[in-house]
């Protein structure tokens, strides 16, 4: 879908041959459009910059942003900001869309594994590794967490016990 961008903001769909709304916009993306925008005088490619705004403007994204947060992004240098996009922020969401999705296994996939020993313990509980027709384990009740980590805690003790030889 290609829509041509004026300088008063308007958008044109080229192919509907019609102005649309960003709000337009989004729903015909979220429907599973791939849209290009361009400047309608000067061709220059203008997706990226427009989707920014479907998303900080039209979804109030801009609400959910720190200020904090928003200074130390504006501080970044350019090249220490498109390396925190590039990489921290597609790598967080493919990680949010795996764990919604109910990926079985994220192992692989665990960027902070390295970075904190909990990590692999708190992935398979996220997502935890069943044999094939296996029914999920009922969610533990929330009154009964602490109780559930004192019995984690004492399997994981009887596990690291030294065993007796039986005679």
């Amino acid at each position: 879908m290609l829509v041509k961008k004026y300088g008063n903001r308007r958008l044109y769909d080229t192919e509907a041959s019609t102005y649309i709304t960003q709000d337009e916009l989004a729903q015909r993306i979220r429907k599973g459009a791939d849209v290009t925008v361009v400047d309608a005088k000067t061709g220059a490619d203008l997706t990226q910059q427009t989707l920014t705004q479907l998303i900080i403007e039209g979804r109030g994204a801009g609400a959910f942003l720190p200020v904090g947060l928003l200074h130390q992004l504006i501080r970044l240098g350019d090249d220490a900001l498109a390396e925190f996009f590039n990489r921290y922020v597609q790598l967080a969401l493919e990680m949010y869309l795996q764990v919604k999705s109910g990926a079985s296994s994220l192992g692989a996939f665990n960027p902070f594994a390295a970075l904190n020993p909990f990590a692999g313990a708190l992935m398979r509980q996220i997502s935890p590794s069943q044999p094939a027709g296996a029914a999920p384990p009922p969610p533990p009740a929330a009154n009964n967490d602490v109780e559930n980590l004192r019995r984690e805690l004492e399997e994981l003790k009887r596990s690291l016990r030294p065993r007796r030889k039986t005679r």
